[in-house]
């Protein structure tokens, strides 16, 4: 080692470092694992966290009965606060999704549709995609990757603080004071930025079908209208409900489960929207398989 040139106190430190030999077992070695040991010990890892997930959800279950019952214990005023985050500092980009999904919706049913001359039939498909699903859907993985995220970073900072400790050490159960008001809160909200979504995303059709088509606006309307059910508008809130119980859910989960450090948070919001998103798409198949099974 070239020590020529640095400074004399340096100098000492390098030589004093030298002089003491390297520590047996101080430099980790790689070691390689077969696959046979990475599927195990994977598949552990997945069994384990299906086991916390589902004593989480009935943690939540109790908290909700315990709500239910008015035995809960949790701040009003946070209630509130999350409602309003949940819901009106969302209108924005819900507003933005869904009125470029409706117009992305009409565009691609104006484009088949004109090849049999029923452009009328626009309204059909923007009306019931929007209202039956797509509302629900868009709606549902723009909370996972707004709401949901942020969850998952509120809980994580708390866990990284020791805060979380702090409240079971005062004998305050976490899930009702910080799981439950969020869950709620997402829950009441989800409906209502679905029926906006699905209102957007009409508003959407109706400018491809009136500027595109030539289309009247009443008669897209009224066409909008005959399509529209009350079974097709119940799903479709449903389908929000749910959504935002998962979401809710995923986001609390993932925020509980954070580490200890600040690397520990990032992941945490991360993978709560990946669990989100999933869960999502997977009750969407469920929910579509079911309504079929029933006819609806």
């Amino acid at each position: 080692m070239e020590t020529e040139g640095l400074p004399e106190g340096a100098r000492r430190l390098l030589d004093l470092a030298s002089a003491v030999p390297e520590r047996k077992g101080a430099r980790k070695e790689l070691k390689r694992e077969f696959f046979l040991s990475l599927l195990g010990a994977k598949a552990i890892d997945f069994f384990r966290t299906g086991s916390e997930m589902v004593a989480f959800i009935g943690e939540a279950t109790g908290a909700l009965a315990r709500f239910l019952v008015g035995k809960a214990t949790f701040r009003r005023s946070d209630l509130f606060l999350l409602l309003q985050e949940c819901g009106a500092q969302a209108l924005p980009v819900v507003s933005l999704i869904s009125i470029l999904l409706g117009l992305i919706l009409g565009f691609v049913g104006a484009i088949q549709l004109k090849m049999f001359g029923a452009q009328l039939f626009v309204a059909d498909v923007v009306g019931v995609g929007m209202v039956r699903v797509m509302g629900a859907i868009m709606t549902g993985i723009i909370m996972a990757g707004r709401t949901g995220a942020a969850f998952a970073a509120q809980l994580g900072t708390m866990e990284v603080n020791e805060e979380i400790d702090a409240l079971k050490t005062l004998g305050i159960s976490p899930m009702e004071f910080l799981v439950l008001p969020r869950m709620l809160a997402l829950v009441v909200m989800m409906p209502l930025l679905c029926v906006y979504s699905d209102l957007l995303g009409i508003l959407g059709g109706l400018i491809v079908g009136v500027g595109m088509l030539d289309l009247g606006l009443i008669e897209y309307l009224n066409r909008t209208r005959e399509a529209l059910t009350l079974t097709i508008f119940g799903v479709g809130l449903f389908h929000s409900a749910v959504f935002g119980v998962l979401v809710a859910l995923a986001g609390c989960l993932r925020g509980m489960q954070c580490g200890r450090s600040a690397s520990a948070v990032g992941y945490a919001a991360t993978s709560a929207v990946v669990t989100g998103i999933v869960a999502i798409i997977v009750a969407t198949a469920i929910i579509t398989f079911v309504c079929q099974v029933l006819g609806i």
